[in-house]
């Protein structure tokens, strides 16, 4: 991070402005010369007549311009300190720069404006390659990542990141990833990747090896995020066992997906871990096998989250999801494809997949589904380590509910949302969450199912769920 210098006519050395105009005292081991003179630079007009970039070699001038150009709109000192910061915010955040420093001089020359000011930012660039090994937290699994990382490819923040990743419930994935953002705004960007991933489904009895491509087009809009997605897959499906159904076995072998995907997301949560305020809305649309590929469908999910800050340091926290998959031109749903329900991070107090169609045994996934959360946020009892350790846990009381099943489209809308809601599951319990810094969180839960179907699979009493997202 830089430090933000204002230089005074009246000063010996660069003054360090704090938030109300008036610099600290001297720095260590300068000594005033005679009466220090206060610069109160609240209000104080301004104009700020050039701007200087400093420290650019691979970078283009232009890019760097076009985020500090808000800065000669000043028309005070505090003014220009604040957009000053800005602009270097901007800068920071595009990963490319190993420092900036911002330095706000006095205007000087003969054509000087008497409250001209000259502001420079003095960058220094990041290597041109950098690796790192560090874990990753998935939902209920663990991976260890190795990453190699080329920024600022072409001299406007792009992005060149490879990663190789392998999990505690032997998964694996590589990936490639090109990014370029437009006009140094990260909001907007174009994402290329090449990937491959592979995965053991033990509840379904199945392992499935991905291989594809994507295209991928994110940008702001005035209701939320957007983006455009093309994905192409080639997909291998493989039975784990000798045991495995004979409903999962029908579905082995190779499959195409060419699809095109639609991904709005609005979140005004204060953090994704653990919210007190906010809402989120996302909604995410797949049409499949209009672009190429042999399975067709058309697929709608939303996800909805509401928090509420109550007292004593409490929290209300409402969620809701919900999917349906349609197969086109007459074909039928592939298990890859079909949602599944149950687990600790969805529906607690049963197995991961426990819900819903199964076939000897392993979990087949259906064509719909729906689920609903309550839960109650509180510091632990009598507050140990308050503003320290304990503020990184939670106590948690839930109430989950939701089914999966299928639907039938020729039936009318109000028979399947009957059917839907008939054989509801639900269950309650209590326990504690652990924050694993911003990234993701540990719940230990005592669940109490209530309702299952007798193909269910419950987890009545002790749950553990380590993971990013959480119903």
């Amino acid at each position: 991070m830089g430090i933000v210098h204002a230089k005074g006519p009246d000063t010996a050395y660069p003054a360090m402005v704090g938030s109300k105009g008036l610099p600290p005292p001297p720095p260590p081991g300068h000594q005033h010369q005679g009466q220090h003179k206060v610069l109160v630079l609240d209000n104080k007009d301004a104009k700020v007549e050039h701007v200087h970039i400093e420290g650019l070699q691979k970078t283009k001038s232009d890019m760097i311009a076009h985020l500090v150009k808000d800065v000669l709109s000043a028309t005070s000192i505090e003014e220009a300190i604040k957009k000053s910061n800005n602009a270097r915010n901007k800068m920071e955040d595009l990963g490319i720069f190993k420092r900036v420093n911002i330095f706000i001089d006095t205007s000087k020359g003969p054509s000087a404006h008497p409250n001209g000011l000259d502001v420079t930012f003095k960058v220094k660039e990041s290597k041109r390659m950098s690796g790192g090994v560090h874990t990753l937290v998935g939902n209920n699994e663990g991976s260890l990542v190795v990453g190699l990382k080329s920024p600022n490819v072409f001299g406007r923040a792009e992005k060149i990141i490879s990663e190789y990743s392998y999990g505690t419930k032997k998964s694996s994935g590589f990936h490639v990833s090109f990014i370029k953002p437009f006009r140094g705004d990260l909001q907007k960007s174009f994402t290329a990747s090449v990937f491959k991933v592979v995965g053991d489904f033990a509840p379904s009895g199945y392992k499935d090896t991905d291989k594809g491509v994507s295209l991928d087009l994110s940008f702001p809009s005035f209701v939320g995020k957007q983006s455009l997605r093309w994905e192409g897959i080639w997909r291998e499906l493989n039975c784990l066992s000798r045991t495995t159904s004979f409903a999962v076995r029908e579905e082995a072998g190779h499959t195409l997906k060419s699809s095109l995907k639609h991904i709005y997301t609005c979140d005004t949560r204060n953090e994704a871990i653990f919210p007190s305020s906010g809402y989120l809305i996302k909604l995410n649309q797949e049409l499949a096998g209009y672009t190429g590929g042999d399975v067709k469908f058309l697929k709608e999910e939303v996800e909805f989250q509401f928090n509420q800050s109550l007292f004593w340091d409490s929290v209300l926290s409402c969620s809701l999801t919900g999917g349906i998959l349609k197969p086109l031109d007459n074909s039928t749903s592939h298990i890859l494809d079909r949602f599944f329900l149950g687990g600790p991070n969805s529906i607690r107090g049963f197995s991961l997949r426990g819900i819903g169609p199964h076939s000897d045994g392993d979990a087949i996934g259906a064509e719909a589904f729906w689920a609903a959360g309550l839960h109650l946020y509180t510091p632990l009892p009598f507050n140990p380590g308050k503003g320290g350790f304990g503020d990184l846990f939670r106590t948690h009381f839930f109430v989950n509910a939701g089914n999966l099943g299928n639907v039938n489209f020729d039936d009318t809308w109000n028979a399947n949302l009957d059917r839907m809601l008939e054989n509801l599951r639900w269950s309650y319990g209590a326990g504690v969450v652990l924050r694993l810094g911003r990234i993701a969180r540990i719940e230990i839960n005592y669940c109490v199912p209530m309702r299952a179907e007798n193909s269910d699979k419950i987890t009545d009493g002790l749950q553990i769920g380590v993971g990013i997202n959480f119903l």
